[in-house]
Protein backbone atom coordinates (compact mmCIF):
# COMPACT_ATOMS: atom_id res chain seq x y z
CA UNK A 1 0.00 0.00 0.00
CA UNK A 2 1.38 3.43 -0.99
CA UNK A 3 1.50 5.82 1.83
CA UNK A 4 -0.89 9.31 1.54
CA UNK A 5 2.55 11.69 1.09
CA UNK A 6 0.41 14.76 1.44
CA UNK A 7 -1.20 13.66 5.12
CA UNK A 8 2.38 14.22 6.68
CA UNK A 9 2.69 17.96 7.91
CA UNK A 10 5.43 20.61 7.82
CA UNK A 11 8.00 19.99 9.87
CA UNK A 12 7.33 16.66 10.49
CA UNK A 13 10.42 14.56 11.74
CA UNK A 14 11.70 11.80 9.47
CA UNK A 15 14.25 9.58 11.59
CA UNK A 16 16.09 6.26 12.03
CA UNK A 17 16.45 4.98 15.32
CA UNK A 18 19.60 2.28 17.35
CA UNK A 19 20.40 1.90 20.45
CA UNK A 20 24.19 1.65 22.10
CA UNK A 21 24.98 -2.03 23.15
CA UNK A 22 23.40 -3.22 19.99
CA UNK A 23 25.60 -1.50 17.54
CA UNK A 24 28.66 0.06 19.25
CA UNK A 25 30.97 -2.71 20.29
CA UNK A 26 33.70 -1.35 22.01
CA UNK A 27 32.94 -2.71 25.20
CA UNK A 28 36.40 -2.39 26.96
CA UNK A 29 37.34 0.99 25.42
CA UNK A 30 38.39 4.14 26.65
CA UNK A 31 37.13 2.88 30.52
CA UNK A 32 33.86 1.29 30.02
CA UNK A 33 32.77 -1.30 32.22
CA UNK A 34 30.86 -4.51 32.10
CA UNK A 35 27.29 -4.08 31.85
CA UNK A 36 24.83 -6.30 32.24
CA UNK A 37 24.71 -7.36 28.99
CA UNK A 38 28.05 -8.19 28.99
CA UNK A 39 27.53 -10.75 31.49
CA UNK A 40 24.00 -11.73 30.41
CA UNK A 41 25.94 -12.98 27.08
CA UNK A 42 28.19 -14.82 29.09
CA UNK A 43 25.66 -17.20 30.36
CA UNK A 44 25.78 -20.65 28.36
CA UNK A 45 22.26 -20.80 26.72
CA UNK A 46 20.99 -17.33 27.19
CA UNK A 47 22.19 -16.04 23.92
CA UNK A 48 22.24 -17.23 20.42
CA UNK A 49 25.49 -19.00 19.58
CA UNK A 50 26.62 -17.31 22.64
CA UNK A 51 27.20 -14.11 20.94
CA UNK A 52 27.27 -10.62 22.11
CA UNK A 53 27.43 -6.86 21.32
CA UNK A 54 31.68 -6.92 22.34
CA UNK A 55 31.91 -6.21 18.82
CA UNK A 56 28.18 -5.48 17.41
CA UNK A 57 28.23 -3.05 14.04
CA UNK A 58 31.30 -1.38 15.47
CA UNK A 59 29.57 2.08 15.34
CA UNK A 60 31.89 2.75 18.21
CA UNK A 61 34.24 3.37 15.52
CA UNK A 62 32.35 3.65 12.42
CA UNK A 63 30.37 5.94 12.99
CA UNK A 64 31.51 8.95 11.11
CA UNK A 65 30.51 6.87 7.79
CA UNK A 66 27.58 5.61 9.44
CA UNK A 67 26.38 9.36 9.72
CA UNK A 68 27.50 9.55 6.08
CA UNK A 69 24.56 7.16 5.43
CA UNK A 70 22.23 8.84 7.17
CA UNK A 71 22.71 11.60 5.13
CA UNK A 72 22.33 9.62 1.84
CA UNK A 73 19.25 8.10 3.08
CA UNK A 74 17.71 11.51 3.96
CA UNK A 75 17.15 11.48 7.56
CA UNK A 76 16.16 14.82 9.50
CA UNK A 77 17.22 13.12 13.19
CA UNK A 78 18.72 10.03 14.38
CA UNK A 79 17.63 8.84 17.66
CA UNK A 80 20.36 7.00 19.63
CA UNK A 81 21.00 6.04 23.45
CA UNK A 82 24.05 6.31 25.40
CA UNK A 83 25.93 3.49 27.49
CA UNK A 84 25.83 4.11 30.98
CA UNK A 85 28.82 1.94 31.55
CA UNK A 86 30.99 4.26 29.56
CA UNK A 87 30.08 7.40 30.82
CA UNK A 88 29.65 5.75 34.81
CA UNK A 89 31.83 2.90 34.38
CA UNK A 90 30.93 2.47 38.72
CA UNK A 91 27.61 3.27 38.21
CA UNK A 92 27.66 6.76 40.33
CA UNK A 93 30.35 9.15 41.38
CA UNK A 94 33.39 9.14 39.06
CA UNK A 95 32.50 10.43 35.98
CA UNK A 96 35.19 8.70 32.73
CA UNK A 97 35.88 11.47 30.42
CA UNK A 98 36.78 9.63 27.40
CA UNK A 99 32.86 7.83 27.54
CA UNK A 100 31.15 11.44 27.53
CA UNK A 101 33.96 12.48 24.84
CA UNK A 102 32.88 9.85 22.12
CA UNK A 103 28.84 10.66 22.36
CA UNK A 104 30.23 14.56 22.09
CA UNK A 105 32.68 13.56 18.67
CA UNK A 106 28.87 12.01 17.14
CA UNK A 107 26.99 14.79 18.25
CA UNK A 108 28.68 17.07 17.31
CA UNK A 109 29.18 14.93 13.55
CA UNK A 110 25.16 14.27 13.10
CA UNK A 111 24.99 18.52 13.92
CA UNK A 112 27.76 18.92 10.57
CA UNK A 113 25.26 16.80 8.86
CA UNK A 114 22.10 18.66 9.88
CA UNK A 115 20.59 15.28 11.26
CA UNK A 116 19.13 16.45 14.44
CA UNK A 117 19.95 14.04 17.77
CA UNK A 118 17.12 12.55 19.84
CA UNK A 119 19.12 11.16 23.15
CA UNK A 120 17.58 8.38 25.13
CA UNK A 121 19.61 7.99 28.65
CA UNK A 122 18.14 4.12 29.26
CA UNK A 123 18.63 1.59 26.74
CA UNK A 124 18.84 -1.24 28.75
CA UNK A 125 22.63 -0.83 29.54
CA UNK A 126 22.55 -1.01 32.59
CA UNK A 127 26.44 -1.52 35.01
CA UNK A 128 27.07 -4.63 36.15
CA UNK A 129 28.43 -2.99 39.45
CA UNK A 130 24.77 -1.67 39.93
CA UNK A 131 23.39 -5.17 39.09
CA UNK A 132 25.00 -6.80 41.68
CA UNK A 133 24.23 -4.02 44.09
CA UNK A 134 20.22 -4.77 43.52
CA UNK A 135 19.72 -3.87 39.92
CA UNK A 136 16.20 -1.79 38.93
CA UNK A 137 14.39 -3.42 41.95
CA UNK A 138 16.68 -1.13 44.79
CA UNK A 139 15.52 2.45 44.68
CA UNK A 140 19.34 2.89 44.50
CA UNK A 141 19.67 2.24 41.46
CA UNK A 142 17.00 5.03 40.42
CA UNK A 143 18.69 7.41 42.25
CA UNK A 144 22.06 6.95 40.74
CA UNK A 145 20.16 7.20 37.13
CA UNK A 146 20.01 10.58 38.50
CA UNK A 147 23.46 11.22 38.08
CA UNK A 148 23.55 9.69 34.64
CA UNK A 149 21.20 12.70 33.76
CA UNK A 150 22.79 15.47 35.25
CA UNK A 151 26.42 13.94 33.77
CA UNK A 152 25.08 13.64 30.41
CA UNK A 153 22.90 16.91 29.66
CA UNK A 154 25.54 19.06 31.04
CA UNK A 155 27.75 17.85 28.66
CA UNK A 156 25.72 17.50 25.82
CA UNK A 157 22.95 20.12 27.08
CA UNK A 158 24.22 23.16 24.83
CA UNK A 159 23.75 21.31 22.13
CA UNK A 160 21.12 18.36 21.99
CA UNK A 161 17.53 19.63 22.54
CA UNK A 162 15.52 16.36 22.58
CA UNK A 163 15.52 14.56 25.08
CA UNK A 164 14.28 10.75 26.44
CA UNK A 165 14.69 8.82 29.72
CA UNK A 166 13.75 5.18 28.83
CA UNK A 167 13.04 3.22 26.26
CA UNK A 168 10.48 0.46 27.16
CA UNK A 169 10.27 0.22 30.82
CA UNK A 170 8.40 -2.73 30.35
CA UNK A 171 10.98 -4.87 28.41
CA UNK A 172 13.68 -3.36 31.29
CA UNK A 173 11.46 -4.62 34.28
CA UNK A 174 9.50 -7.85 32.88
CA UNK A 175 11.88 -9.43 30.38
CA UNK A 176 14.84 -8.56 32.71
CA UNK A 177 13.64 -9.69 36.03
CA UNK A 178 10.33 -10.83 35.47
CA UNK A 179 10.59 -14.08 32.86
CA UNK A 180 14.34 -13.83 33.02
CA UNK A 181 14.74 -13.78 28.75
CA UNK A 182 16.73 -10.48 28.80
CA UNK A 183 19.60 -9.31 31.31
CA UNK A 184 20.31 -9.59 33.78
CA UNK A 185 17.62 -12.89 33.68
CA UNK A 186 16.35 -12.70 36.85
CA UNK A 187 12.38 -14.99 37.11
CA UNK A 188 11.03 -12.74 40.06
CA UNK A 189 7.36 -11.41 39.46
CA UNK A 190 7.78 -9.12 42.78
CA UNK A 191 11.41 -7.96 41.28
CA UNK A 192 9.58 -7.24 38.04
CA UNK A 193 7.04 -5.17 39.98
CA UNK A 194 9.65 -3.32 42.00
CA UNK A 195 11.52 -2.66 38.84
CA UNK A 196 8.83 -1.02 36.64
CA UNK A 197 7.93 1.32 39.24
CA UNK A 198 11.71 2.58 40.09
CA UNK A 199 12.03 2.62 36.19
CA UNK A 200 9.32 4.88 36.22
CA UNK A 201 10.01 7.05 39.30
CA UNK A 202 14.09 7.47 37.90
CA UNK A 203 12.43 8.71 35.29
CA UNK A 204 10.16 11.19 36.94
CA UNK A 205 13.56 12.76 38.73
CA UNK A 206 15.98 12.65 35.32
CA UNK A 207 13.23 14.90 33.54
CA UNK A 208 14.00 17.71 36.66
CA UNK A 209 17.62 16.67 36.28
CA UNK A 210 17.80 17.29 32.48
CA UNK A 211 15.50 20.40 32.63
CA UNK A 212 18.45 21.72 34.89
CA UNK A 213 21.47 21.14 33.10
CA UNK A 214 20.14 21.24 29.64
CA UNK A 215 19.94 24.42 27.85
CA UNK A 216 15.75 24.18 26.69
CA UNK A 217 15.05 20.84 26.20
CA UNK A 218 12.25 19.06 24.88
CA UNK A 219 11.82 16.24 26.95
CA UNK A 220 9.90 12.88 26.59
CA UNK A 221 9.59 9.68 27.83
CA UNK A 222 9.47 5.66 25.02
CA UNK A 223 6.65 3.36 26.03
CA UNK A 224 6.11 0.28 24.19
CA UNK A 225 2.41 -0.30 23.84
CA UNK A 226 1.30 -3.86 21.83
CA UNK A 227 -2.86 -3.06 21.95
CA UNK A 228 -4.38 -6.68 23.48
CA UNK A 229 -7.30 -8.17 21.78
CA UNK A 230 -9.44 -10.65 23.15
CA UNK A 231 -9.10 -14.29 21.13
CA UNK A 232 -12.64 -14.64 21.04
CA UNK A 233 -15.92 -12.78 21.66
CA UNK A 234 -15.90 -14.91 25.23
CA UNK A 235 -16.23 -12.18 28.18
CA UNK A 236 -13.21 -14.37 30.08
CA UNK A 237 -11.05 -13.72 27.10
CA UNK A 238 -12.09 -10.31 26.97
CA UNK A 239 -11.49 -10.03 30.34
CA UNK A 240 -7.93 -11.41 29.79
CA UNK A 241 -7.37 -9.08 27.42
CA UNK A 242 -8.28 -6.15 29.58
CA UNK A 243 -6.26 -8.20 32.64
CA UNK A 244 -3.13 -7.98 29.86
CA UNK A 245 -3.16 -4.62 28.79
CA UNK A 246 -3.81 -3.05 32.40
CA UNK A 247 0.09 -4.47 33.32
CA UNK A 248 1.70 -3.86 29.90
CA UNK A 249 0.51 -0.72 28.89
CA UNK A 250 -1.14 1.35 31.33
CA UNK A 251 1.00 0.74 34.02
CA UNK A 252 3.32 2.75 32.27
CA UNK A 253 1.53 4.98 30.41
CA UNK A 254 -0.81 6.07 33.49
CA UNK A 255 2.44 6.00 35.76
CA UNK A 256 4.71 8.32 33.93
CA UNK A 257 1.54 10.72 32.36
CA UNK A 258 -1.11 10.74 35.20
CA UNK A 259 1.24 9.36 38.14
CA UNK A 260 -0.88 6.79 39.23
CA UNK A 261 -1.13 3.38 38.74
CA UNK A 262 -4.32 1.62 37.75
CA UNK A 263 -6.33 0.07 39.73
CA UNK A 264 -6.77 -3.15 37.43
CA UNK A 265 -3.32 -3.84 37.27
CA UNK A 266 -2.58 -3.60 41.14
CA UNK A 267 -5.54 -6.13 41.74
CA UNK A 268 -3.44 -8.47 39.01
CA UNK A 269 -0.16 -7.89 40.60
CA UNK A 270 -1.60 -8.96 43.71
CA UNK A 271 -0.65 -9.36 46.49
CA UNK A 272 2.46 -7.65 45.20
CA UNK A 273 3.16 -4.12 45.58
CA UNK A 274 4.84 -1.61 43.67
CA UNK A 275 7.14 -0.28 46.54
CA UNK A 276 5.84 3.16 46.67
CA UNK A 277 7.09 5.62 49.57
CA UNK A 278 5.74 8.81 50.58
CA UNK A 279 6.19 11.56 47.25
CA UNK A 280 6.97 8.88 44.64
CA UNK A 281 3.38 9.03 42.68
CA UNK A 282 3.94 12.95 42.15
CA UNK A 283 7.37 12.40 41.29
CA UNK A 284 6.21 10.25 38.65
CA UNK A 285 4.59 12.53 36.12
CA UNK A 286 6.29 15.35 35.38
CA UNK A 287 5.74 17.94 32.43
CA UNK A 288 6.98 16.49 29.39
CA UNK A 289 6.96 17.56 26.10
CA UNK A 290 6.64 14.66 23.78
CA UNK A 291 5.51 11.28 24.38
CA UNK A 292 7.35 8.20 22.33
CA UNK A 293 5.76 5.22 21.18
CA UNK A 294 7.23 2.13 20.38
CA UNK A 295 5.36 -0.60 18.47
CA UNK A 296 5.60 -3.44 15.99
CA UNK A 297 1.92 -5.26 16.15
CA UNK A 298 -0.94 -6.56 18.49
CA UNK A 299 -0.77 -8.77 21.33
CA UNK A 300 -3.78 -11.57 21.20
CA UNK A 301 -4.94 -12.74 24.60
CA UNK A 302 -6.98 -15.92 25.27
CA UNK A 303 -8.16 -16.35 28.61
CA UNK A 304 -6.43 -19.94 30.61
CA UNK A 305 -8.75 -22.54 30.98
CA UNK A 306 -6.64 -23.46 34.37
CA UNK A 307 -7.52 -20.28 35.62
CA UNK A 308 -3.58 -19.56 35.07
CA UNK A 309 -1.57 -16.32 33.62
CA UNK A 310 -3.70 -14.85 30.18
CA UNK A 311 -2.29 -17.07 27.45
CA UNK A 312 -1.29 -14.78 24.39
CA UNK A 313 -1.98 -16.83 21.42
CA UNK A 314 -1.27 -16.43 17.16
CA UNK A 315 -3.84 -15.03 14.91
CA UNK A 316 -5.23 -18.11 12.68
CA UNK A 317 -4.58 -16.59 9.53
CA UNK A 318 -1.70 -13.86 10.46
CA UNK A 319 1.41 -13.07 8.69
CA UNK A 320 4.13 -13.53 10.89
CA UNK A 321 7.63 -11.59 10.65
CA UNK A 322 11.35 -13.40 11.46
CA UNK A 323 10.17 -12.50 15.38
CA UNK A 324 7.17 -14.60 14.78
CA UNK A 325 5.19 -11.22 15.86
CA UNK A 326 1.95 -11.04 13.48
CA UNK A 327 1.99 -8.22 10.65
CA UNK A 328 -1.02 -5.72 12.20
CA UNK A 329 -0.36 -2.23 10.65
CA UNK A 330 -3.65 -1.24 12.50
CA UNK A 331 -1.82 -1.86 16.02
CA UNK A 332 0.35 1.20 15.40
CA UNK A 333 -3.38 3.53 14.51
CA UNK A 334 -5.06 2.52 17.22
CA UNK A 335 -2.67 3.07 19.55
CA UNK A 336 -1.53 6.54 18.32
CA UNK A 337 -5.74 7.61 18.62
CA UNK A 338 -5.35 5.68 22.18
CA UNK A 339 -3.04 7.73 24.12
CA UNK A 340 -4.27 10.99 22.28
CA UNK A 341 -7.73 10.06 23.24
CA UNK A 342 -7.18 8.75 26.92
CA UNK A 343 -3.72 10.96 27.76
CA UNK A 344 -3.67 14.02 25.24
CA UNK A 345 0.23 14.50 25.46
CA UNK A 346 1.47 17.74 23.91
CA UNK A 347 3.10 15.92 20.78
CA UNK A 348 3.68 11.92 20.16
CA UNK A 349 6.93 10.68 18.06
CA UNK A 350 6.33 7.17 16.80
CA UNK A 351 10.26 5.85 18.03
CA UNK A 352 10.64 2.72 17.28
CA UNK A 353 8.53 0.93 14.06
CA UNK A 354 9.78 -1.89 12.25
CA UNK A 355 10.25 -5.24 11.23
CA UNK A 356 12.91 -8.59 11.08
CA UNK A 357 12.88 -10.73 7.83
CA UNK A 358 15.08 -12.69 6.64
CA UNK A 359 17.22 -10.66 4.07
CA UNK A 360 20.03 -12.26 2.28
CA UNK A 361 22.12 -10.22 -0.41
CA UNK A 362 21.58 -11.93 -4.08
CA UNK A 363 24.15 -12.40 -6.70
CA UNK A 364 24.41 -8.80 -7.69
CA UNK A 365 24.86 -7.97 -4.36
CA UNK A 366 21.11 -6.17 -3.77
CA UNK A 367 19.21 -7.30 -0.84
CA UNK A 368 15.68 -7.05 -1.78
CA UNK A 369 13.56 -6.79 1.21
CA UNK A 370 9.86 -5.93 -0.21
CA UNK A 371 8.19 -7.12 2.90
CA UNK A 372 10.07 -4.45 4.77
CA UNK A 373 9.12 -2.00 2.56
CA UNK A 374 5.56 -2.96 2.33
CA UNK A 375 5.59 -3.30 6.39
CA UNK A 376 6.77 0.05 6.68
CA UNK A 377 4.06 1.60 4.39
CA UNK A 378 1.02 0.18 5.87
CA UNK A 379 2.19 0.81 9.04
CA UNK A 380 2.92 4.78 7.76
CA UNK A 381 -0.62 4.86 6.22
CA UNK A 382 -1.39 4.34 10.07
CA UNK A 383 0.35 7.35 10.83
CA UNK A 384 -1.19 9.27 8.27
CA UNK A 385 -4.56 8.87 9.71
CA UNK A 386 -3.92 9.25 13.04
CA UNK A 387 -2.58 12.69 12.17
CA UNK A 388 -5.57 13.31 9.59
CA UNK A 389 -8.03 12.97 12.91
CA UNK A 390 -6.15 15.25 15.14
CA UNK A 391 -3.56 13.19 16.58
CA UNK A 392 -0.15 15.37 17.04
CA UNK A 393 2.14 12.93 15.93
CA UNK A 394 5.47 14.75 15.01
CA UNK A 395 7.95 12.31 13.60
CA UNK A 396 8.72 8.94 12.93
CA UNK A 397 11.50 6.69 13.54
CA UNK A 398 12.52 3.63 12.16
CA UNK A 399 13.95 0.54 13.80
CA UNK A 400 16.67 0.21 12.92
CA UNK A 401 19.17 2.51 10.70
CA UNK A 402 21.13 -1.03 10.77
CA UNK A 403 20.95 -4.66 11.77
CA UNK A 404 22.01 -5.04 14.71
CA UNK A 405 22.87 -7.21 17.81
CA UNK A 406 18.85 -8.10 18.93
CA UNK A 407 19.32 -9.09 22.42
CA UNK A 408 18.56 -12.42 23.54
CA UNK A 409 18.76 -13.67 19.53
CA UNK A 410 21.92 -12.07 19.31
CA UNK A 411 22.56 -11.40 15.31
CA UNK A 412 19.29 -14.08 14.07
CA UNK A 413 17.26 -11.15 13.40
CA UNK A 414 17.68 -8.67 10.92
CA UNK A 415 15.77 -5.16 11.22
CA UNK A 416 18.13 -2.49 9.71
CA UNK A 417 17.50 -0.48 6.26
CA UNK A 418 20.78 -1.20 6.52
CA UNK A 419 22.52 -4.95 6.01
CA UNK A 420 25.78 -5.65 7.79
CA UNK A 421 27.65 -8.10 6.52
CA UNK A 422 29.19 -9.33 10.24
CA UNK A 423 32.34 -10.87 9.20
CA UNK A 424 33.45 -7.77 7.50
CA UNK A 425 30.95 -5.14 8.59
CA UNK A 426 30.01 -4.17 5.26
CA UNK A 427 27.64 -1.49 5.03
CA UNK A 428 24.71 -2.84 2.30
CA UNK A 429 21.66 -0.44 2.27
CA UNK A 430 18.61 -2.83 1.56
CA UNK A 431 15.31 -1.87 -1.11
CA UNK A 432 13.48 -0.68 2.23
CA UNK A 433 16.32 2.00 2.26
CA UNK A 434 15.73 3.45 -1.02
CA UNK A 435 12.12 3.20 -0.57
CA UNK A 436 12.13 5.44 2.32
CA UNK A 437 14.85 7.42 1.30
CA UNK A 438 12.30 8.27 -1.57
CA UNK A 439 9.11 8.99 0.78
CA UNK A 440 11.37 11.22 2.85
CA UNK A 441 12.29 13.28 -0.21
CA UNK A 442 8.80 13.11 -1.56
CA UNK A 443 7.65 14.80 1.45
CA UNK A 444 10.79 17.03 1.90
CA UNK A 445 8.71 20.21 -0.09
CA UNK A 446 5.76 19.83 2.30
CA UNK A 447 7.87 19.80 5.73
CA UNK A 448 11.06 21.98 4.82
Amino acid sequence: MESDHTSFPKGFVWGAATSSYQVEGATSEDGRSEGIWDRFCKIPGAVRNGESGEVACDFFHRYPDDVRLMQELGVDAFRFSVSWPRILPDGRGRIEPRGLDFYDRLVDELLAAEIRPFLNLYHWDLPQTLEDEGGWPARATAEAFVELAEAVAARLGDRVRDWSTHNEPWCAAWLGYGLGVHAPGRKSRADAVAASHHLLLSHGWAVEAIRREARDPQVGVIIDAWPAYPASDDPADAAAARAVDAVRNRFFFEGALRGSYPEEALEVLAPIEPPVREGDMAALAPRLDWVGVNNYSRTLVRADPGGGEPLEVRAPEGRLTEMGWEVYPEALYELLTRVHREYAPAALYVTENGAAFGDVRSHDGRVRDPERTEYLADNLDGVARAIGEGVPVRGYFVWSLLDNFEWSLGYGRRFGLVYVDYPTLERVPKDSFFWYQGLIEANRPASR
